[in-house]
């Protein structure tokens, strides 16, 4: 009966184990030994879904990933003026966070040691400058302050949303203002930088 059990895992519930274990561990101070322990399975019933541990990390920070480059084809982060989309862009980063946070934990703590890591990095080195360039435009258009330094103004927003992950958790039922938490993102970052009568 356990074997049989053990041979229904499949590729996404084994992502699902293995992002868990990462986050706990650390991806350096995660074994293949680990994830099998974790998952109940053998090392060798894990290599005949993945090549090993690295693809699993690369599956699983391209799930965050894909979801943040996705907003940016939204016809929100598209269309209308600069603020409007850079505010649509964050509102729904701030979604995607809170649907996948372990993915995106995972992402946030990659730190460039492998090659894995070092493309994740510079993918979401590539996210930010493109929030760079709508805030960028917002200022070209009057709508955000002239004054902020669009770099340090790119580095706060993403501080406020990424820590998100070291306190927000998904319940049942969700939490009082989890619902606005996206729109209070969204106030406590443009209020500050919006341009004198731009409210």
């Amino acid at each position: 009966m356990t074997t049989a059990k053990r041979d229904t895992y499949t590729p996404e519930t084994l992502l699902t184990v293995a992002v868990r274990v990462f986050n706990e561990r650390g991806y350096d101070g995660t074994s293949m030994e680990h994830l099998s322990r974790a998952a109940g399975i053998s090392k060798s019933s894990i290599y005949h879904h993945v090549a090993g541990k690295e693809e699993l990390l690369r599956r699983a920070v391209s799930r965050a990933l894909d979801g943040l480059f996705a907003i940016l084809d939204e016809s929100g982060a598209q269309r209308g003026r600069a603020v409007e989309r850079v505010e649509y862009v964050t509102r729904r980063t701030v979604d995607v966070l809170m649907a996948e946070v372990p993915y995106v934990t995972l992402l946030l703590r990659v730190r460039g040691n492998t090659k894995t890591e070092r493309w994740a990095l510079e993918r979401r080195r590539e996210f930010d400058q493109r929030v760079a360039e709508l805030l960028q435009a917002a200022v070209a258009e009057g709508d955000l302050r002239a004054d902020v330094d669009i770099r340090l103004a790119t580095r706060l927003l993403f501080g406020m949303v990424n820590s998100l992950v070291e306190w927000y958790r998904p319940q049942p039922g969700g939490f009082p203002g989890e619902e606005q938490l996206a729109d209070t993102v969204v106030q406590l970052a443009f209020e500050g930088m919006r341009a004198g009568g731009a409210r």
